[in-house]
């Protein structure tokens, strides 16, 4: 493993291990490589995952591979990971996300010249080139309603205001940017203990961004800096997936202990 890493990049892998492999490949080409390292997280995957990540990357010297005991879901994966981190900057990525060679820098740099600053993220681009609604305003009963139902189009300006659009371009505050690919200092991710675990799977990133700003420290957005994303929706679009689907169940249970969390908290940030 690399001797006192910079940073240390959590990847958590389930039932995908190409996928993690390429991602970890692409992180070579960044230009911190060889002052990162990389803890390759396989959740409960059950399957042959663990030994295709072992043989394709067991041989590289800044890659660690941990298996938990059971699928912890996302939140609990990365926490289980981050046990093992070493780095003073921690990276949550996606194994679908590409980070472009230069931004793991550039957003390093962003923290290091604003301390006010807690969570930084990238614009996420999807390969025909759209970018991804992924810095939203903190949810509320309706904004969700609005997303999942045709009252989004008899209430445009809830949805709008929601998804953070007609945003201005550059680096912005925003109340929480979606987990794929955040960084963040690893003394703040201890600080809030990370991930609250009781989201197994969806809006467990929300979560951590409001206790960010809870904590005194800005969430920022940068349009400057992207990354490639493949992202897929896991929860369908529209309201029907939230209950034929059992990942859009799980989005409505998270949805559920949210609301629950934060009742009676002030529905902006500080």
């Amino acid at each position: 493993m690399v001797q006192s890493p910079l940073l240390t990049v959590l990847v958590l892998n389930y039932r995908g291990p190409q996928d993690t492999v390429q991602c970890v490949q692409q992180l070579d080409q960044q230009t911190i490589a060889d002052r990162m390292e990389i803890l390759v997280i396989d959740n409960g995957s059950q399957d042959d995952s663990a030994g295709v990540l072992r043989n394709r990357l067991g041989h590289m010297e800044n890659v660690r591979i941990i298996e938990t005991p059971k699928n912890l879901g996302f939140g609990g994966g990365n926490n289980y990971g981050a046990r093992y981190a070493s780095g003073e900057y921690l990276l949550i990525l996606n194994p679908d996300t590409a980070p472009e060679p230069k931004a793991l820098q550039q957003m390093i740099d962003i923290l290091q010249h604003d301390p006010q600053i807690g969570i930084v993220a990238p614009a996420l681009v999807f390969p025909d080139g759209t970018v991804r609604e992924s810095h939203r305003n903190f949810p509320t009963l309706r904004a969700v309603v609005a997303k999942r139902t045709p009252l989004g189009k008899v209430m445009p300006q809830v949805l709008d205001r929601y998804l953070h659009r007609g945003a201005t371009s550059g680096m912005q505050d925003v109340d929480w940017v979606v987990g794929a690919c955040m960084l963040m200092r690893r003394a703040l991710y201890e600080e809030l203990q990370g991930f609250d675990e009781r989201f197994f799977l969806f809006l467990e990133d929300t979560d951590l961004c409001r206790r960010c700003w809870k904590a005194g420290k800005r969430v920022v957005y940068c349009s400057d800096i992207r990354a490639a994303d493949g992202k897929q929706r896991l929860s369908g679009d529209g309201f029907f997936p939230l209950i034929t689907k059992k990942t859009g169940r799980i989005h409505l249970q998270s949805a559920w202990k949210y609301f629950w969390k934060w009742r009676g908290s002030p529905l902006t940030r500080p």
